[in-house]
């Protein structure tokens, strides 16, 4: 049953901005209509001559569907800009239609979230668990990946120049993309079996938060703000209007907060004292401060919870199970975050290390056969080995005794993983490119999954329900929500880079704060607005 509870102001807030918003889209759409060349040619009878400003005009037109907003946006003041807009200046519309529009389908999205999980538009099902159709599916999805996407690369890498492709970027995103499918598969038929396995791929992608973000600002040393912008909006921007739209705590889509926390650490680690970064002994420090700060936040009792209280409003969460309602509000807090505490270093580690690496591997490939082949084997047969007895003596653990050594061993079954997917120059050649491009959306399907495939049915509600758009078919209806999901969720991570590229100059950071406090000036008024409207019934009745 639905419950969607009564209306908040945030809610009220996205339904008066997404009204001036497809109305601002339709009416761009109206003059570029009547501004197009075939409309102009038609009635040429009623408007022979464009004139100057016409022919403007038409060029802003053609030149708008590629980008999403005009230069002018960014380059106006933004009082100019909303002076534009108040008095509707055709050729300001004209210029941002792709901008109205991609803001106007990000809102049809979001309400296409809400119809399916918070209302009784279309049914919901049980889940039902067959670990012989589990694995079917996903085997099928492996061998149909591997027969149309395999793909060979031929990128060198960036240290050594030579093709060896270590733990290069097609890799990782083919890593995001077979993970990521048995995580979503995992939700969908409750195979709480894998419950341990799951662990491990939430370890793995902290893993590659602390490797990708340590070797992008390690490399290319960009600190600036705007990176900084770019990056707290993709991980926080979508999840954001979520939590608004449907009344949930940030908490609810606990990798969202997660990735952003070890970001941060990350940024903090290299940005604190940076252009020393080069030298190793500042690094060592730099390492062994990261170490020493999550013992004592995560390991010493009653430091977590000092120090995360006063952000009990973003990082809180109240389960709405009434099992659950004992449970102290930042108790899911620091569970999520407390399970992979550590990982995120290892990757940072593995980073730093990874030139080393790549020359070592380097006069590997280059050394005598027999000599190569006898390394390769010793190498391979202690990753198996470590391996299984790491299989054998933590994995099998039942849930709550894996939990306990978790922290500290999810960077074994992560080590086997890299030799055994790097041992061989073929091996690191190819990669399945379907399996790549999902491993690009995975923050979009992780969000999306728990509203428009399956279904809460009420605020802060866990996903214990499918979506149901083709009743008493349950294999239709998978095939044909998962689509539309998978869909959407891409278009999701199309239209969030493109308003990124809109609001968040790269090379001006006195734009990006007038932005900033623009947006927060809009929001706070909306909200303000709304709670008043709100409010006055109460009163009148």
């Amino acid at each position: 049953m639905v419950e969607s509870g009564p209306w908040t102001p945030g809610q009220l807030s996205f339904l008066l901005s997404f009204e001036v918003i497809l109305l601002s889209w339709l009416f761009s759409e109206w003059l570029h209509y009547k501004k197009s060349p075939s409309h102009t040619k038609l009635h040429s009878d009623l408007d022979s001559n464009l004139g100057e400003k016409d022919e403007e005009q038409t060029i802003l037109i053609e030149g708008g569907l590629i980008n999403s907003a005009s230069p002018k946006l960014q380059n106006t003041s933004i009082r100019a800009n909303l002076a534009r807009f108040l008095r509707r200046d055709e050729l300001f519309f004209l210029e941002n239609r792709n901008l109205f529009r991609a803001m106007a389908e990000l809102g049809g999205i979001l309400i296409y979230f809400y119809l399916c999980d918070r209302t009784n538009l279309f049914q919901e099902t049980k889940k039902n668990y067959s670990r012989d159709l589990f694995l079917f599916l996903y085997l099928l999805f492996i061998m149909a990946s591997f027969l149309s996407s395999l793909k060979k690369h031929h990128d060198k890498s960036i240290f050594t120049g030579k093709p060896l492709l270590y733990l290069n970027r097609h890799q990782t995103e083919e890593w995001r993309g077979w993970m990521q499918v048995l995580f979503l598969m995992y939700h969908y038929f409750a195979a709480v079996e894998i419950y341990n396995a799951i662990r491990i791929f939430i370890a793995c992608y902290v893993w590659l938060t602390g490797f990708g973000n340590f070797s992008y600002y390690y490399i290319r040393k960009d600190f600036s703000l705007a990176r900084f912008a770019q990056m707290m909006w993709r991980l926080n921007f979508f999840v954001a209007l979520c939590c608004i739209v449907l009344n949930n705590d940030y908490m609810l889509y606990y990798i969202c907060p997660m990735h952003t926390l070890f970001t941060l650490m990350v940024y903090a680690t290299l940005g604190l004292f940076n252009k020393y970064n080069e030298i190793k002994a500042v690094m060592i420090i730099k390492f062994i401060c990261c170490i020493l700060m999550v013992i004592f936040i995560w390991e010493i009792p009653g430091v977590f919870e000092t120090l995360w209280t006063p952000f009990t409003f973003l990082v809180g969460y109240k389960d709405p199970d009434p099992r659950k309602s004992n449970l102290p509000l930042l108790h899911e807090w620091k569970f999520r975050s407390g399970l992979d505490r550590y990982i995120w270093i290892v990757g940072m580690l593995y980073a730093y290390f990874h030139p080393n690496v790549e020359r070592l591997m380097e006069k590997l490939e280059e050394s005598e056969p027999k000599k190569r082949r006898i390394i390769k084997t010793i190498i391979v047969s202690i990753a198996v080995l470590v391996g299984y007895l790491w299989y054998r003596y933590i994995y099998c653990l039942d849930k709550l005794s894996y939990n306990k050594y978790h922290p500290y061993t999810s960077w074994i079954p992560i080590t086997v993983y890299i030799c055994l997917r790097n041992f061989t120059q073929e091996l690191r050649n190819y990669s399945l490119a379907l399996l790549g491009w999902l491993g690009k959306i995975t923050l979009e399907t992780y969000i999306s999954q728990i509203h428009i495939w399956l279904r809460t049915s009420m605020p802060n509600g866990q996903p214990k329900w499918l979506l149901c758009l083709i009743p008493n078919y349950p294999l239709l209806n998978f095939l044909f929500t998962t689509t539309v999901y998978i869909f959407i969720s891409h278009r999701i991570f199309e239209l969030t880079s493109l308003l990124k590229g809109a609001f968040i100059p790269t090379k001006d950071n006195k734009r990006l704060f007038q932005n900033f406090i623009f947006g927060i000036m809009i929001c706070l008024s909306l909200y303000c607005a709304s709670s008043l409207f709100l409010y006055i019934p109460k009163l009148l009745f």
